[in-house]
């Protein structure tokens, strides 16, 4: 006998979609910094490794789900308390699959108190054909807070012989310093993704991007040490405007081994400015 499967099509059918949120905040407690508060919910969670790595506090930002796809929320919030240390890392790189419908959307809300230090240092997004992503960072620096941000993102991977014909990528940043905005930008990529990334005035046929601030007191005196270690396909740029001054690092590369490579150098110097000369990157940076 013949076994015939059939196929119920229902049409309008609700997907499972992940969502998660996550809030922690650091204190300056005793000499130390300290966790203050952790909120974890759906997949979004945190965790403290104990390390020997340096004065401040690490933490580790993982969504459980191994990423995300269309209808995707996940929300991260950080408070760095006045004085208060940290760096923050996520466990890997965030996979941005193709989406059937909708949006992922990702949003990082942060907050530095006064002499209080954040390092961000997630690991590449790495976006797939026919993807989907709209991300959100919004951060609020007291005039003597200080801040470190990376955010690679890779349009497939060339090992993998991936290739991004079609996407939509959003990236909005908003930044305040004392209240007036430090620094703002939008990154929008939408449709026909291959073309834009071939175009000699963006990309010139790379596959892989990152941008690198530095908000310090300092951050003028630090361009031309940043600059040292620069390749042919990075550059930084110091800017001041009346919220104070920042540095600006942006590159291209390859592949994401070859970001990788461009990258490491640049934010392990500019983290230990930071956090103290003997804070290393986190070490999921080096596995």
């Amino acid at each position: 006998m013949e076994a015939v499967l059939r196929h119920e099509i229902v049409p309008n059918k609700r997907l499972q979609r992940v969502k998660g949120a996550a809030r922690i905040s650091v204190a300056h407690i005793e000499g130390k910094s300290r966790l203050g508060r952790l909120y974890q919910q759906g997949a979004a969670k945190i965790r403290l490794p104990k390390t020997h790595n340096g004065p401040a506090l690490d933490a580790v930002l993982i969504n459980i789900s191994g990423g995300v796809t269309g209808g995707d929320r996940l929300d991260w919030s950080i408070d760095i308390g006045k004085n208060a240390r940290a760096v923050m890392t996520t466990q890997a790189c965030e996979k941005v699959y193709r989406a059937a419908s909708d949006t992922a959307r990702i949003t990082v809300g942060m907050k530095i108190g006064g002499g209080a230090a954040l390092s961000w240092l997630p690991q590449e997004t790495i976006l797939f054909d026919r993807s989907a992503l709209s991300r959100e960072l919004n951060v609020e620096l007291a005039k003597d807070a200080a801040l470190l941000l990376v955010e690679p993102v890779i349009f497939g991977r060339r090992a993998m012989n991936e290739v991004v014909h079609q996407a939509s990528f959003l990236d909005r940043w908003r930044i305040y310093r004392g209240g007036q905005v430090l620094h703002a930008e939008d990154t929008r990529l939408q449709g026909d993704v291959l073309d834009v990334l071939r175009r000699p005035a963006t990309m010139a046929g790379a596959s892989a991007i990152a941008t690198v601030l530095l908000v310090h007191p300092n951050a003028a005196d630090m361009i031309e040490p940043v600059r040292a270690m620069l390749g042919k396909n990075a550059g930084a740029s110091a800017i001041r405007n009346s919220a104070g001054e920042r540095l600006v690092v942006r590159m291209i590369a390859e592949s994401g081994l070859d970001l990788r490579r461009q990258l490491v150098p640049v934010i392990d110097w500019c983290n230990r400015k930071l956090t103290g000369a003997h804070q290393g990157l986190p070490k999921l940076w080096n596995t």
